[in-house]
């Protein structure tokens, strides 16, 4: 109940109706993957440099059908900052503003469910540029593929401690790790932690 009162209370603050696609329930068998880089942890005043996001039909990987961008920051990354994501000032050149790229992300997920690593983080990320603009937090459905993993575990050894480390997820589940860490590679490595969940009753 208190799920559909939020829903509803965020569908009456949007405020541009063009974007009311957002809320339609969505019956397709696709979801989107995705993962941001950013400036830092704090979701109040770190900012965004890149989303990377990939769709997923069925048990099928859509490669073909990737996004990635970067966006302009307002101001200069430190060298601390860029051992973390590893996004350098060179890699910024073609960078859009970050409402146009929040703009073209919107219009790539549509209103598939979105799955994620850590999903609470990159939603919020996500919705601190979308809410002074549409008034609203993104209204799709969210999967956290560390919460597949633990419920999973869990159900085997009850009394366990969980590793939910994304590094020891991918062990487990034999899924190796992607040279380059970017984005859209973390999302496509999500991407096959997903699919792997959803037909895995057995893990390690």
């Amino acid at each position: 109940m208190l799920g559909s009162f939020k829903h509803a209370w965020n569908r009456r603050s949007l405020k541009d109706d063009a974007y009311a696609w957002l809320f339609e329930p969505y019956y397709g068998d696709e979801v989107v993957v995705f993962d941001t880089e950013t400036t830092g942890l704090d979701t109040k005043k770190d900012e965004v440099l890149s989303i990377g996001a990939v769709k997923v039909k069925g048990d099928r990987i859509l490669t073909s059908e990737s996004f990635e961008i970067f966006l302009k920051p307002s101001r200069e990354i430190s060298a601390e900052s860029i051992k973390i994501h590893h996004i350098r000032p060179c890699d910024l050149e073609d960078a859009v503003e970050p409402l146009e790229g929040i703009r073209r992300f919107l219009n790539f997920i549509g209103n598939r469910p979105l799955v994620g690593y850590y999903l609470e983080f990159d939603m919020a990320m996500i919705n601190r540029s979308i809410k002074p603009w549409l008034g609203i937090n993104l209204p799709n459905q969210q999967i956290e593929v560390s919460g597949i993993y633990f419920d999973k575990k869990i159900a085997l050894i009850p009394q366990a401690n969980i590793d939910l480390r994304f590094d020891t997820i991918l062990r487990d589940l034999n899924i190796p790790r992607m040279g380059q860490h970017n984005a859209l590679n973390d999302a496509i490595m999500t991407a096959m932690v997903y699919i792997k969940l959803k037909h895995t009753i057995k893990l390690h």
